[in-house]
């Protein structure tokens, strides 16, 4: 498993007080997506958190989601 990283694109979305949004395109590897955004489309600058830590355990583990 050769680990890349890479840059989750959400949390440049928000700006100032915003911490909640909403988006009609679900886009992104299901396996490191919180199940809210892969359902209803919202999203959060915590879900980029989540996403890293799915990362880190595939990279740490050696295995694939």
């Amino acid at each position: 498993m050769n680990p890349k990283f890479f840059d989750f694109n959400m949390a440049k979305i928000f700006s100032g007080d915003h911490t909640l949004g909403n988006t009609n395109r679900v886009v992104g590897t299901y396996g490191h997506m919180v199940l809210k955004y892969a359902i209803d489309g919202l999203f959060s600058v915590k879900f980029d958190v989540f996403s890293f830590k799915i990362l880190l355990l595939e990279i740490l583990s050696g295995k694939k989601n």
